[in-house]
């Protein structure tokens, strides 16, 4: 899962950053309005998490243009103000929830996995695809009685390739999701990972596989359904 953090306090973006990344979530992040929208405009985002008082552009105008365009990724807004009022614009502007600084990090882990679920159908924080079962927490891979950890890079390209609900993922999309626009990764570092996970697949016995689809991308697949 892929979130975008938008938030002028820079000691708090990165103390942020840490606890998302610990937590297995692939985080972007810009420090005025206007860097942010460029961002959340790519579409890419899985959750967009918003302060209120920012240069350049508000988060109430950010949240504005991201809904006017379409956008539908939940928006939790963060800010100091805690008047009812700026809860009640930001939820009327199309904010998903909203929490106020400071917050307890396990409150706050709590609302993300709360919004993520609506936005996808998760069973608690396992995903499922054929005989398979994806631990969000412990990274681990389960097929009938027999279970592997995957890698984060590993664990993060098998949840797009669930999430994808058997659609082709491209290469140029895990880039963009997984290790972010100005990474230096080549398509050749997806082919690697790609190879990785076949290998725990094979490992666990599952029927499951990741295929193949030349010069489009990879999907999962049954593995008699060619």
């Amino acid at each position: 899962m892929k979130i975008l953090l938008v938030d002028d306090e820079r000691q708090f973006v990165d103390a942020l950053s840490v606890i998302l990344k610990q937590n297995n979530y692939a985080v972007d992040y810009a420090f005025n309005g206007e860097d942010g929208l460029d961002l959340a405009l790519s579409g890419i985002y899985d959750l967009i998490i918003l302060d209120v008082m920012m240069p350049k552009m508000d988060g109430f105008s950010v949240l504005k243009q991201i809904r006017k365009i379409g956008i539908s990724a939940p928006v939790l807004i963060l800010s100091a103000k805690s008047e009812l009022n700026d809860k009640v614009d930001g939820l009327n502007l199309g904010a998903d929830d909203y929490i106020t600084k400071p917050f307890n990090t396990d409150e706050f882990l709590a609302r993300i996995r709360a919004l993520l679920r609506r936005k996808e159908k998760f069973t608690g924080d396992v995903l499922t695809f054929g005989d398979l079962n994806l631990n969000r927490d412990t990274l681990e891979l389960n097929c009938k009685d027999k279970k592997i950890v995957l890698g984060k890079k590993e664990f993060q390209i098998l949840e797009m390739l669930i999430l994808s609900d058997g659609k082709c993922i491209d290469k140029e999309r895990f880039i963009e999701k997984i290790w972010g626009y100005d990474s230096d990764a080549e398509y050749n570092t997806i082919e690697v990972y790609i190879s990785f996970i076949r290998k725990k697949l094979a490992l666990i016995c599952s029927s499951v596989e990741i295929k193949s689809l030349r010069g489009v991308g990879y999907v999962l697949g049954a593995k008699n359904d060619r």
